[in-house]
């Protein structure tokens, strides 16, 4: 358990030094970026980051083989009565594997932006940004309480807003970095309410103290019934759906496509989407208490998983295709912690950073081969022309895809096992756990070879395109007559990044499916440690095993139904039409943007005006503020009318004051 980790570590300053570099970095990009040029503040920026990724697997290798752990605080900030808040660490075995996703993925991304953003206004600002960025998730993972937690959770989405927002002057992009703020607004509240109710019932927020205590408070109820781990794990997990894009509030993570393709990698690959995923993985010991709360997650992830993933098949822009895959995978991983299996939950999210990260820059190299148009009707034959985007995207597709023996493939048949080990195990909504999963094997297939044929084989459809472009401004261009591969900044890390997509499921796969790797850090629920401890299957026995099994043949199936889409495009235009309702409400998104812009947002405006109305201008201007004043008033004009100024009237008061004085007295001694 955390509160079993050493204290004393002489690797401490490794710690500080992850979290320091890219800050430091940032802070001087952001202020000093125009006086040292562009070249110093890239330069400056990636060494951060550089430095980070160092140190972060220096502390892999220290947690994983030599077991050397540490849980510490470094100052206090706040006391307030006993309880104080302090900013500390905590390297465990979970710790060491999001420290090495999170920087491995942001130095490429970096480096990527190089060739990306050259040319760009705000150049700097930008790099500034992304390691700041990288600074508050490393905030995140390495807090060991839960107002730290609070702090890096607060801080990514501040600076998503940003990134997101990145192009401030078009319009498009400013109602896309608000609508992130706002839905992430709504689970933070639910998060912060979880946190205050810990507060409340354990007197601390340190995560060691708390998981002592909740056993305690296993049959604790709220006023009304309700179970009170039950309620704080739905109230957590509902700032995880505002942070991981989960049903119903994951309308934000489609339009944050506004913002430049290198932030798309980095926040919806490996940091920002994965941090609720983190979170419930890291309370697992309260997780496991609540086989409500694991239910709803359960629900949760299976319609992010199967309903937006099929979202993806009708998108023609290449970014959003890759961007509701993401909240297909995350639903994967949701429905691995609602199955009580939190190291798979973390096995797909270390494969799904790599291969996610690989298909969004991918995406963003094609982008600035087409001169910046996004839209896959305007593209077709790209191979021959970028081999390495090609072959690289193709990788990524292959492993998302969940076909052997690429990274995706291991992570996902686990969470589908998973699934049917908590359906046999009686979790009320496994049944709907391993529908939505194994469904959804054959709609990935689907959209990520859609992409992949629509881009780079069939017909040349970009000679004689227009294209409209989405993130810069280069003027208008009457068809692409020269496409060439991107430049060495771009295509090196696809190709570092293609690497880990397809062995790392080898490497890491026996590891994670025995909980091993994260050991004492991630408690995997009953019914699924019960299955595993009886099995020791190897990455080459699960590749074989594979083929006598149903998932390989549905992804398969996918991608056959995706090229005979691709080939026979009049055959699909009459299935669009014999389906169009049906079509119709896939445009719409489920009209889930409707129901907020339509339903939700009056109705908040209404309540906020309602509350401003009675509670701000009646209540407390009225009757607190202006009511007080009131009667101050009154008063005063009745007392000023005592001080007139005139000497009869004051002998006049004080002969009454002596007559009314005599008279008590008077009664007092005849009593």
């Amino acid at each position: 358990m955390i509160q079993n980790l050493m204290v004393e570590n002489p690797f401490a300053h490794l710690y500080l030094l992850i979290i320091l570099a890219p800050l430091i970095s940032s802070i001087i990009v952001g202020l000093f970026g125009f006086a040292i040029g562009k070249r110093a503040s890239h330069s400056l920026a990636i060494l951060g980051v550089f430095i980070a990724t160092i140190c972060s697997y220096i502390v892999l290798y220290k947690v994983q083989c030599q077991n050397l752990f540490y849980n510490g605080s470094l100052y206090t900030w706040l006391t307030v009565g006993h309880q104080s808040f302090a900013v500390g660490i905590l390297i465990d075995k979970l710790t060491s594997i999001m420290l090495v996703v999170v920087s491995s993925v942001s130095l490429m991304v970096h480096i990527y932006t190089i060739g990306y953003m050259a040319g760009e206004e705000g150049y700097q600002r930008f790099f500034s940004y992304i390691s700041l960025f990288t600074f508050m998730m490393f905030v995140l993972v390495l807090a060991n309480n839960f107002v730290q937690l609070f702090f890096g959770w607060e801080g990514v989405g501040l600076v998503s807003y940003l990134l997101i927002g990145f192009y401030f002057k078009r319009e498009s992009a400013i109602f896309a970095n608000l609508k992130a703020f706002l839905v992430n607004r709504i689970g933070d509240l639910g998060f912060l309410l979880g946190i205050s109710l810990i507060l409340a019932y354990c007197g601390t927020l340190n995560y060691s103290e708390v998981f002592n205590i909740v056993p305690t408070l296993a049959n604790a109820t709220l006023p009304g019934g309700f179970n009170l781990i039950t309620v704080i794990c739905i109230l957590l997990f509902i700032g995880a759906m505002g942070k991981s894009a989960q049903f119903p509030l994951h309308v934000w993570l489609p339009d944050s496509m506004e913002g430049p393709t290198p932030i798309s990698a980095l926040i919806h690959a490996a940091t920002m989407v994965t941090a609720g995923i983190f979170m419930v993985a890291r309370l697992s010991p309260l997780y496991n208490m609540s086989h409500t709360a694991l239910s709803v997650i359960v629900v949760l992830g299976g319609i992010n998983c199967l309903f937006l993933g099929i979202l993806g098949i009708i998108q023609n822009d290449i970014k959003r295709v890759v961007a509701y895959s993401t909240l297909s995978q995350l639903g994967y991983m949701a429905v691995a912690l609602g199955c009580g299996a939190y190291s798979i939950a973390i096995f797909h999210l270390m494969t799904h950073a790599f291969f996610k990260g690989l298909l969004f820059l991918g995406a963003g190299s094609v982008i600035i081969a087409m001169h910046h148009e996004q839209d896959m009707r305007k593209m077709g034959g790209l191979a021959k022309y970028m081999p390495i985007t090609y072959v690289t995207m193709l990788i990524g597709s292959l492993a998302l895809a969940g076909i052997p023996p690429f990274a995706g493939f291991f992570s996902k048949d686990m969470i589908l096992e998973s699934a049917k080990l908590a359906y046999q195990s009686g979790l009320p909504a496994g049944w709907f756990a391993v529908f939505t999963v194994y469904a959804s094997v054959i709609v990935t297939g689907i959209y990520s070879f859609r992409l992949i044929f629509m881009t780079f084989h069939g017909e040349e459809r970009f000679r004689n395109s227009h294209h409209d472009h989405q993130e810069h401004s280069h003027g208008d261009h009457h068809g692409v007559t020269e496409v060439r591969e991107s430049p060495w900044v771009v295509t090196l890390p696809l190709i570092l990044m293609a690497i880990p997509s397809a062995i790392i499921g080898w490497i890491g796969f026996s590891s994670f499916v025995s909980n091993s790797v994260l050991a004492d850090s991630v408690f995997n629920i009953g019914w699924y440690l019960s299955h595993i401890q009886d099995e020791a299957v190897m990455p080459v026995q699960m590749v074989i095993q594979s083929f006598s099994e149903l998932p390989v043949y549905l992804a398969f199936a996918g991608i056959l139904i995706a090229w005979m889409c691709h080939k026979n495009p009049a055959f699909t235009e009459k299935f669009v039409k014999a389906i169009g309702p049906v079509y119709t409400l896939l445009e719409r998104k489920f009209y889930m943007d409707d129901l907020y812009i339509n339903l939700f947002a009056p109705a908040g405006r209404g309540i906020g005006r309602f509350l401003w109305n009675i509670g701000d201008v009646v209540i407390i201007d009225g009757l607190a503020v202006n009511g007080s004043a009131k009667v101050v008033d009154l008063y005063s004009k009745i007392l000023r009318k005592i001080q007139s100024g005139y000497v009869n009237s004051y002998a006049t008061f004080m002969v009454l004051g002596v007559i009314i004085l005599l008279t008590f007295c008077t009664r007092l001694i005849f009593n």
